[in-house]
């Protein structure tokens, strides 16, 4: 339960001379070493943090109040969509956390009223199984980001085994709308304050990125030069999703047009200079400036990106088609999510979503992220059972100090889970363990017994399941998204061949294939780590990639000659001008 995630990809394995790049490897090695090692805390950890015990306390503490905090459930299910949407323009934000709100409630509903009417536990599993594959699905075509659908997960597998009659449910739906809106209100406040923050950060990330790229040694190059293409990438998507062209955002576009350039031209860019303006974007003080003739024709670059977005995106009924390569890992969830819930009800557990919603939290975008998720719940979780031992006794003392641990390890969640999932995990597990004190106090041996041998009942069986439910499809993407690169790079060279292209066309056309390039990474890295796959393209890749950049950097130059051209032109016309006058 957590606003940033692992990420989600792996390097793709480098070729020995002794291994040919056609032949397939079934099953890749599962790394130990470094699945636990810490990385850097995110950029921006403490506003989910802040946001989630701000949006959690109003409700709880107002139910405390009242003497009602059995009902903090279905508040909490509202309050923890503050979590969501950090990373987006809040234009953007105020449409994603609305959808998220709308999403809680709707997966809510379908488990309150199923609570209602069966009190099977095998259906209650078959229906919480269902759900985590659809919940699963929308998040990773959406890509609403972390913490992606382990949140609904976890809320509606739990609604699912609470006691429900179909009286009480508008009144439950209507405590999470309450608390929902009160989490639209926190994520959307800082706008007051700060409002183009997000795009100041994305912009500072490509920044760093393009730096860290010109400054990276050749062993690690083409792994920066990705890296810093995708942070590009998302930098104009962030850009873009702001609306209005005001002088801020034209001052970012400057910014992120020479984070481009430095890609194109590694040697002639100073690394110290990107950071110093990736540090003076934090804060609220103005943008750093960039001279016009140096930034590179940045108005055809956004007539070329608008252009783009007037063309459209891939609707999201045809990101679910059949083919999708999100299918596989839906039924992957689908399977691994209804075995745990099935193995915990065969050992006599009495809590089975415990172990639904382990196997849920697993399921990255291949078997290798997802045996190190696995490895990294385990731990996180034995781990957060002690944490709970420890504070149990003063739980019980009174429901003021369950309400304020609460409160405390959601904002230890966030803190440290960008450091690794497994940490984060530590501050998950008693919080979610405190939650069901919030109806009644319970016998802690049990809870801490429950919560262990759900959580390697739902690790082993969830692994299993992403192990036998294959997803060949990886590597079809692959080929998808080769052709795709192809034919971007090919349009982009035909207009770049163009003695005069029209304005913003060269620059759709280099966007497209930017575009094209990120994909196709994110398609090689996931496959790299799945098993069963037939031989990857890996040659193919490289060779796509390499060309690719090579157009990417000459069209970024014919820009910045154009602009440089011009503005050399503007300043004769204005010394003629000025000596006709003399």
């Amino acid at each position: 339960m957590s606003s940033a995630e692992t990420p989600t990809s792996t390097p793709s394995p480098s070729l020995s001379p002794s291994q040919s790049p056609s032949r397939p490897r079934l099953v890749r090695r599962l790394p130990l070493a470094g699945v636990l090692r810490l990385n850097k805390p995110s950029d921006i950890w403490f506003k989910p943090a802040t946001s989630v015990v701000a949006s959690a306390a109003v409700p709880n503490l107002t139910l405390l109040a009242l003497g009602r905090l059995d009902l903090a459930m279905y508040t909490m299910a509202g309050s923890l969509c503050a979590l969501y949407a950090h990373n987006l323009p809040y234009t953007a934000r105020a449409r994603a956390l609305a959808w998220i709100v709308l999403g809680m409630l709707a997966s809510l509903a379908v488990a309150l009223l199923t609570a209602s009417l069966t009190s099977s536990a095998a259906v209650l599993v078959a229906v919480g199984a269902l759900l985590a594959a659809a919940q699963k699905t929308l998040c990773d075509a959406t890509r609403i980001g972390p913490p992606g659908h382990l949140i609904l997960t976890f809320i509606s597998s739990a609604s699912l085994f609470a006691p429900q009659t179909l009286g009480q449910i508008p009144g439950h739906l209507a405590l999470t709308a309450g608390a929902g809106a009160v989490a639209w209100l926190v994520g959307m406040a800082p706008a007051l304050m700060r409002p183009h923050g997000p795009e100041r950060r994305a912009t500072a990330r490509a920044l760093n990125a393009a730096a860290a790229y010109v400054s990276a040694e050749d062993g690690a190059r083409e792994r920066a030069r990705a890296g810093a293409a995708a942070a590009v990438h998302a930098a104009w998507q962030s850009l873009l999703a702001t609306g209005g062209r005001g002088a801020a955002r034209r001052a970012l576009e400057r910014l992120v047009v020479r984070a481009e350039v430095a890609l194109a031209a590694p040697a002639d860019t100073d690394p110290a200079l990107l950071r110093d303006w990736a540090a003076g974007l934090s804060g609220t003080g103005p943008v750093p400036r960039v001279n016009h003739a140096h930034a590179g024709g940045v108005d055809d670059e956004v007539l070329g990106i608008e252009a783009e977005l007037a063309f459209g995106k891939p609707s999201l009924w045809r990101r679910l088609a059949p083919g999708s390569p999100l299918l596989p890992v839906a039924l992957r969830t689908a399977v691994g999510c209804a075995l745990a819930g099935y193995g915990s009800l065969a050992l006599g557990i009495g809590r089975p979503y415990w172990a639904l919603v382990t196997a849920a939290s697993l399921y990255q975008a291949n078997v290798t992220l997802t045996w190190n998720r696995t490895v990294q719940r385990v731990a996180g979780n034995l781990a957060g059972v002690l944490v709970f031992a420890a504070v149990v006794p003063l739980a019980h003392v009174g429901q003021i100090f369950v309400v304020l641990f609460c409160l405390l390890f959601s904002f230890g969640a966030e803190a440290f889970i960008s450091r690794n999932y497994w940490l984060g995990s530590v501050c998950v597990t008693p919080m979610a363990l405190l939650i069901t004190e919030f109806a009644r106090t319970q016998e802690a041996g049990e809870l801490i017994t429950d919560r262990v041998v759900d959580t390697l009942v739902g690790a082993l069986l969830g692994i299993v399941a992403a192990v036998i439910v294959t997803n060949r499809r990886a590597a079809d993407h692959i080929e998808l998204a080769l052709e795709a690169t192809d034919r971007a790079r090919e349009a982009a060279e035909r207009t770049l061949a163009a003695p005069r292209p029209e304005p913003g066309d060269l620059e759709t056309r280099r966007r497209r294939l930017a575009a094209a390039l990120v994909e196709l990474r994110a398609a090689d890295d996931t496959a790299a780590g799945e098993w069963w796959q037939r031989a990857l393209p890996e040659e193919r890749v490289v060779a796509a990639e390499q060309a690719g950049h090579r157009t990417l950097a000459a069209t970024v130059r014919r820009r910045t000659r154009r602009t440089v051209q011009e503005t050399d032109e503007h300043r004769g016309g204005t010394d003629a001008r000025e000596n006709t006058r003399a």
